[in-house]
């Protein structure tokens, strides 16, 4: 029965969201404490919260700092020269924007944090995406598979619990994954690439000077304007021959047109700026990055000095401290709200023994003949499994039952360990990962459209990873 009633808790929560019939924030809170009753432990409602409340507040403490903080940086233009290079190289080509965004996500993802590669890629895309009106799940799609990908890393998290619950090195389970994970990555890009030639067969073409026109054009309409400028420069979505015409960002832009654009992040005379103080700031991030690498301090620490530390060098007179922490207050209510919610979801699954239920029932079903096969068979699971748990459940709960099994048909360990990073291209974009409301929220997506979107690639994805690990002798 805790198993049927786990799956339907799942899928209704999953079917409500995608539909648009509940928030994200109400059905991760009144759908588990429906089933609750429904399993006959309504009374320990709140002992379950209280348990998944306890288990993620230091992931929201880290989430609400590190937005201040990354917020911060992105205000005073620490991130300022890699939004320039990315306009370069993208020169407002839908298919160079979504590739462009693939690669710096998975570049951002060396540091081993979803939260922070969402933070920046979307700070770097959106201004794009939104003056191009490009669709949105496309970069949180294609961001949340490539970040997924290099989650694997062994500092990123799921390898290192594999290690330890399996008691392996984790070099040993993750460098003969290279091969595999590379072609994963291969096919992001890939996939980015035919995403971007949908996206420029929908839109054309434009160059960035022509994209400014065309707003001018807009604005002089919509303020009834019959004359002016933008009278006969019709904009072409062409291959790049446009009217040929050098038009430069007007220096007055109206400021509250870009910041409800979201395009404050370019605006080069933004007054938050603080030249001076780049390579401090630049030296602080690296320091920081580090120190989470490093492990010197818990993240949820390291992220409190440095948004205090952050605050205080650039912006020293307390007006203008309340004014940046005011800027990015709803980021931080929006995910730190979704990661609490997302506690009740953890706290009920958990605490009424649905999740254990569900997985048990899973690995009772496989068929003896399969016995062999188990290291296939744990990167089959791994996909559903890591979407609908959470890496700690997965990997300490999951995986050593998994590998025994395997041991039992001469599979070793280390196969089963590798195998059970398939699933992490998909697991990235999980509602019970609190990262990827930083990704939805900061693009002002809704998480049933990009839940919709990004499923079935997220699971081609980790197909492809399997595939390869298989063709390699890997898994």
């Amino acid at each position: 029965m805790l198993t049927i009633l786990g799956f339907a808790m799942i899928a209704t929560f999953l079917v409500l969201i995608m539909l648009k019939k509940m928030s994200p924030i109400a059905a991760l809170v009144l759908i588990p404490a429906l089933f609750c009753v429904f399993v006959g432990k309504g009374a320990k409602l709140g002992d379950y919260v209280i348990d998944g409340v306890t288990s993620l507040a230091p992931t929201a403490a880290m989430l609400m700092f590190a937005i201040v903080y990354f917020g911060v940086m992105i205000d005073v233009g620490l991130f300022d020269p890699i939004v320039r290079g990315i306009l370069k190289f993208c020169k407002a080509d839908p298919l160079r924007i979504v590739v462009g965004t693939a690669v710096l996500a998975a570049i951002v993802s060396l540091d081993g944090d979803g939260s922070t590669t969402f933070m920046i890629t979307v700070s770097a895309m959106y201004p794009l995406y939104k003056r191009l009106k490009m669709s949105l799940v496309v970069m949180t799609g294609v961001a949340a598979m490539a970040n997924g990908v290099m989650n694997t890393l062994p500092w990123g998290g799921p390898t290192a619990r594999a290690a330890t619950a399996l008691k392996l090195d984790a070099s040993d389970i993750f460098v003969p994954m290279i091969p595999a994970l590379a072609m994963g990555l291969l096919f992001v890009f890939a996939l980015a690439y035919v995403l971007g030639r949908r996206e420029r067969k929908r839109l054309g073409v434009l160059t960035l000077d022509e994209v400014l026109v065309e707003e001018k054009e807009t604005e002089t309409v919509l303020v009834g304007s019959g004359s002016g400028s933008g009278s006969g420069k019709g904009v072409k979505r062409t291959g790049g021959s446009g009217s040929g015409t050098d038009v430069d960002l007007p220096e007055d832009k109206d400021k509250d047109e870009d910041e409800d654009e979201g395009l404050q992040g370019l605006d080069p005379n933004r007054p938050t700026l603080r030249p001076k103080l780049y390579w401090f700031n630049a030296l602080l991030t690296v320091a920081l990055l580090t120190a989470m690498i490093m492990e010197w301090l818990p993240i949820p620490v390291l992220f409190l000095l440095g948004a205090a530390l952050a605050l205080t060098v650039n912006f020293p007179h307390m007006p203008d401290q309340k004014a940046r922490l005011g800027a990015h207050a709803e980021n931080v209510l929006n995910v730190s709200g979704m990661v609490f919610a997302a506690a009740v979801f953890t706290g009920v699954l958990q605490g009424t023994g649905m999740v254990n239920s569900m997985a048990k029932w899973l690995v009772d079903n496989i068929p003896d003949g399969m016995g062999p096969h188990m290291a296939f068979v744990t990167g089959i699971l791994s996909i559903p499994l890591t979407y609908f748990m959470s890496n700690d459940g997965f990997y300490f709960g999951i995986l050593p039952v998994l590998a025994e099994a395997g041991q039992a048909h001469g599979v070793s360990s280390l196969e089963i360990a590798r195998a059970s990073l398939i699933g992490q291209p998909l697991h990235m974009s999980s509602p019970l990962v609190p990262a990827v409301y930083v990704l939805v929220g900061m693009a002002k997506v809704e998480f049933g459209d990009h839940t919709r979107f990004v499923v079935k690639w997220a699971a081609l994805t980790s197909l492809v990873v399997l595939g390869a690990g298989i063709l390699f002798g890997i898994i």
